[in-house]
């Protein structure tokens, strides 16, 4: 299994490098010569002097994806160890069934152990969902917990089809700049398309994690750093990758941010642990109090019993309610009212809301028409601060793909997966999913790309190691993974590119990376 898995990933690169040209030579890429293009299927647009957009469908002739059951392991994990693997296989004997117990191994993650990640116990293969959801019920039946799965969404063997588009911004031809932005109200959900078509983008991207349920704060606001023509509309949630797109995109970097914000009124300060979000409910996680952990967590919604919140007037939508002391700031940070929570932050004002020690902080230093002062700093994990002006932007996700010109994905850093607990992060990280990932080559140029998923047979995605090989073929020297799933979408001149997994459509998101001429 090992030797195979090598093989997997050798060719992965292989088959990617072919197919979208040897480092940044992008313009002329040619379609893979090992997996070969379905007939007619790849194109390459000049959207504009110095942007190029490149589509086309990776194919392995090779991969034979079926139909399966896989016996879900012990407490909800998809894998189990081996004794449990051969434990089970033999009661599947034992009911009359033939299983296979299948190794799998970790990926290339920067920060996980190496070798056997643990194993699992599958039956039958059959062509299509049906027959492996009736087989599925027997094993069910039988005494089993068991899922229908597809194969080709499985790391460690070949993807029969992978629909990819890529778009390449040079900066140094391209007159036009590039911004993330979460359209008018930090608080909304839009489609990456729709904004792109108000905007006449000419490629567009979706961006950040943001709120999808009512049940983790307000839905549209981010869930990470985030920031828009140079304001900071949302915290960092612990340290992880951001796209830093400086001077209108013409200087644009990767780097893992934090960020810290302090209210100061006369010689008193406290911390603000959010910016446009729900007071107590931290979403991914990863700031100082929160419970039950302060480290980043992907789609966890944690909690801070104690918490001082920023309203910016991008935040157009009734501000939370709830006990806790609500202060109104002008233009100029002096107070204008204190008093509950709710209404709405005034043009061109702010608002601060605290429960817990920070209401009563509030109660003790907000004085009507004295000022209070907030100083906001970004840094990278270099100590190196993140100076932000009216033309720049930052987008966030999670984790790093590519550092200084080697894949380096770490996946326990930044809380995508936890190699003490597979039933958390498995499926999102090592499973062959929809992603949307942006990165940088050696000359600079900001490489956008997308992959479609979640359509067996048609296109299967990526894992994240194959993300990492996958924009490291296209010449990335830094690379990260932004949101993904049914959210990946690729805009150009206005209009969706690709192929998104949602049954209902393009997902309406947080923020997008919008190239505007």
């Amino acid at each position: 299994m090992r030797n195979e898995e090598s093989t997997v990933r050798r060719n992965l690169g292989t088959r990617m490098g072919a197919a979208l040209g040897a480092a940044v030579v992008l313009a002329v890429i040619q379609p893979p010569a090992q997996a070969a293009p379905d007939t007619g299927s790849w194109t390459t647009e000049a959207v504009a002097p110095g942007v190029q957009v490149r589509a086309g469908v990776l194919r392995d002739a090779d991969a034979k994806p079926s139909w399966t059951v896989t016996v879900q392991g012990p407490g909800s994990a998809p894998l189990g160890d081996r004794a449990w693997a051969d434990a089970t296989a033999g009661r599947l004997r034992d009911a009359g069934f033939e299983p296979r117990v299948e190794r799998v191994g970790w990926p290339a993650y920067a920060d996980t152990p190496r070798g056997t990640m643990g194993w699992r116990v599958r039956v039958g293969s059959y062509g299509t969902s049906d027959e492996a959801q009736g087989a599925r019920e027997k094993v069910a039946a039988a005494g089993f917990t068991a899922v229908a799965e597809w194969t080709g969404y499985d790391g460690q063997r070949p993807a029969d089809r992978e629909s990819v588009h890529v778009a390449v911004i040079d900066p140094a031809r391209f007159t036009g700049t590039v911004a993330a932005t979460h359209d008018i109200s930090v608080a909304d959900r839009e489609t990456t398309s729709s904004v792109a078509a108000k905007r006449h983008s000419l490629v567009a991207v979706n961006g950040g994690f943001f709120v999808t349920s009512d049940a983790d704060g307000v839905q549209g606001t981010m869930a990470g750093i985030a920031a828009y023509k140079g304001e900071l509309e949302s915290m960092a949630a612990g340290s992880r990758a951001a796209l830093i797109l400086a001077d209108g995109g013409r200087h644009a970097r990767i780097a893992d941010l934090t960020s810290t914000v302090t209210a100061r009124a006369g010689s008193s300060t406290y911390a603000v642990q959010g910016i446009n979000r729900v007071p107590g409910k931290v979403r991914n996680c990863g700031r100082p109090g929160a419970t039950p952990t302060e480290l980043p967590r992907q789609d966890l919604t944690c909690s801070e019993a104690d918490d001082l919140v920023k309203f910016t007037p991008r935040f157009r939508a009734p501000l939370p309610t709830g006990p806790g002391t609500q202060v109104v700031l002008d233009a100029d940070g002096r107070v204008v009212s204190t008093g509950p929570r709710g209404g709405t932050v005034p043009a061109g004002g702010s608002v601060l809301q605290g429960i817990g020690a920070a209401s009563d902080w509030l109660t003790a230093h907000a004085r009507q028409g004295e000022r209070i002062a907030l100083e906001e700093v970004v840094r990278d994990t270099t100590g190196r601060r993140v100076r932000l002006d009216s033309d720049d932007s930052v987008v966030s996700a999670a984790p790093t793909l590519v550092k200084d010109g080697r894949i380096a994905i770490d996946v326990a850093t930044e809380g995508t997966l936890d190699p003490e607990n597979l039933s958390f992060g498995y499926a999102w990280s090592n499973v062959r999913q929809p992603r949307t990932m942006a990165g940088l080559d050696a000359k600079g140029r900001l490489i956008l790309a997308t992959v479609d998923g979640r359509q067996p047979g048609v296109s299967e995605g990526f894992t994240l190691e194959e993300a990492a090989r996958f924009m490291r073929s296209l010449g990335a020297v830094q690379a990260l993974n932004l949101d993904g799933g049914g959210s990946t979408a690729m805009a150009v001149n206005g209009r969706l590119a690709n192929v998104t997994s949602d049954a209902t459509g393009e997902r309406a998101v947080g923020d997008t990376v919008q190239v505007l001429p």
